[in-house]
């Protein structure tokens, strides 16, 4: 893992931070952070010269093993940036009482609004591990409404659930895994109060979709982005997650950020900074999204949407390969098809797929996986009315088909009555279905996160090896790939071995065992 070039004012990629006493802490914290660090590992380290220093950073190697430090090192970061900008504001207002008729005295100290920082979570479980840090670091007096944060946020997780599920599944959605929330967290000298309102919170933590219904109410009167207008950081945190979900709701929350406001909610416009006035609000903010992998959404916001004139990192990583972990030894074909441009690859893939691929879909246990579900509804449709699939008979599960007819397209496909199984990638993300009467998987497009390859692999044509459905050397997973899934490609097949599949002249066909 390494940084690319650092986009901005200062390369500060030679600092060295060894511990928290390396950082400019306010004097509330430096307790709680030398008692949670003694010093920093190699990725804290890293990370803490250009999230300190506000840079904006886009981390691709998020894991279950660095999540908790990340989100630690992210929490003490906002908390030490809402004190500071805190502790200026009040010092600002002695002076001016001080001082009242003087006209030489500048104030510019504060934004449009009080909130401060957003955060965009999947989860109300992960807004409650959010938070839990937060407390922990900031060790308050008391907590107004933390009960009733508990009760609507944290749960205990169902292990009857979750007991056959991976490991990434049971991080994600153990615990209460309602995706529809908003909350507001203000902080004062010793206390924290939950469910503040927005304009007068510090924090707002949310998912996508609950700050989204939010600012796009039916009803044009209830509209409000005002209490965006002053973010000076935003974080997106486990944003693979939210990728499976609406990435437009997000795209949408980023659109509204920093506008200015309609109203003037009782702002002192003499206290507002001049970038603020000016409309330059956004080239001032810091945004941190961490993610497990990188995907052309994240890649948009780091060119689009990081503007920070402080500069911008991006973490990403080698991969070995999602093809080295599995223990099936079986054939994994890949087939480029030619695409212009990104716009144009759906309808490219569909086209290669009806002429070149569907006329061979004779043998029964067949899984197409689908990344996405506009690419689902046009196979379904096709299936359904091409004459070329009309002795072919499926079932289809995407995220939006009912408990009753997953289990009834399940059952048939391993009868054989139904030969072919659509299945999409998030059906599989919400449901991880252990796919029984498999006997090869086609790919028609590969999934974002590259563990959903392994385990495609493993509960489909795995568990068909080990009960003598088919044999090892007949099953194979059969991949379509055009050069616009250069990603998604480099994490199945690994770093090292991914350009000779892109590069144009070197055969269209590749296959590894």
């Amino acid at each position: 893992m390494a940084p690319e070039p650092l986009a901005g004012i200062e390369d500060i990629a030679a600092l060295q931070y060894e511990g928290p006493e390396s950082l400019k802490l306010k004097r509330r914290l430096v307790a709680s952070a030398s008692a949670t660090y003694k010093s920093f590992d190699s990725l804290e380290g890293t990370l803490a010269p250009y999230i300190f220093n506000y840079r904006d950073v886009l981390f691709c190697n998020r894991t279950l093993a660095n999540a908790e430090r990340l989100r630690t090192m992210t929490c003490l970061h906002v908390l030490n940036h809402v004190f500071k900008t805190r502790d200026r504001v009040i010092k600002n207002n002695g002076r001016k009482l001080r001082h009242p008729d003087s006209e030489e005295i500048d104030l510019r100290d504060q934004g449009f609004t009080r909130p401060k920082i957003l955060f965009l979570l999947p989860t109300r479980q992960a807004c409650a591990r959010v938070v839990d840090t937060v407390v922990k670091l900031y060790q308050p007096e008391q907590q107004d409404n933390k009960k009733r944060f508990q009760d609507f946020f944290s749960q205990q997780p169902d292990d009857a659930v979750l007991s056959n599920k991976s490991d990434d599944f049971r991080d994600l959605f153990e615990g209460n895994d309602d995706d529809m929330f908003r909350i507001g967290l203000k902080f004062t000298r010793k206390t924290i109060k939950f469910f503040s309102p927005f304009y007068g919170s510090d924090i707002i933590l949310a998912s996508p979709l609950g700050l989204y219904t939010a600012l796009a109410s039916e009803d044009a009167r209830k509209r409000d982005h005002d209490y965006l207008s002053s973010i000076e950081m935003v974080i997106i945190d486990h944003a693979d997650a939210l990728l499976m979900q609406n990435w437009d709701n997000v795209e949408y929350i980023l659109d509204h950020l920093n506008l200015q406001p309609k109203e003037a909610h009782g702002c002192d416009f003499s206290r507002v900074r001049s970038w603020s006035l000016d409309g330059h609000a956004q080239h001032l903010r810091q945004t941190l999204v961490f993610s497990s992998f990188n995907t052309p959404d994240l890649n948009s916001i780091f060119v689009n949407r990081m503007t920070n004139i402080a500069g911008k990192v991006r973490f990403t990583q080698k991969y070995d390969g999602a093809l080295l972990n599995l223990g099936l030894r079986i054939k994994h074909v890949f087939t480029r098809f030619g695409s212009s441009s990104p716009a144009a690859d759906p309808d490219v893939r569909f086209q290669y797929f009806s002429k070149a691929v569907a006329p061979k879909l004779s043998s029964k246990g067949t899984v197409v996986f689908i990344s996405s579900y506009f690419d689902f509804v046009r196979l379904r449709n096709f299936f359904s009315t091409s004459s070329t699939t009309q002795n072919v008979s499926f079932g289809a599960i995407s995220e939006y088909t009912s408990v009753r007819d997953v289990a009834r397209a399940r059952s048939h496909f391993l009868s054989g009555r139904y030969s072919v199984l659509l299945y999409t990638e998030r059906a599989h993300h919400f449901r991880r279905y252990r796919i029984k009467g498999a006997t090869n998987v086609m790919m028609y497009g590969l999934p974002d996160n590259p563990a959903f390859y392994r385990e495609l692999v493993e509960a489909c044509l795995g568990v068909s090896v080990q009960n003598g459905t088919v044999d090892a050397g007949e099953a194979a997973v059969r991949t379509i790939y055009s050069k616009w899934d250069a990603l998604k490609l480099e994490r199945i097949v690994g770093t090292e071995r991914v350009a000779p599949l892109l590069r144009e002249g070197s055969g269209d066909r590749f296959e590894f065992l």
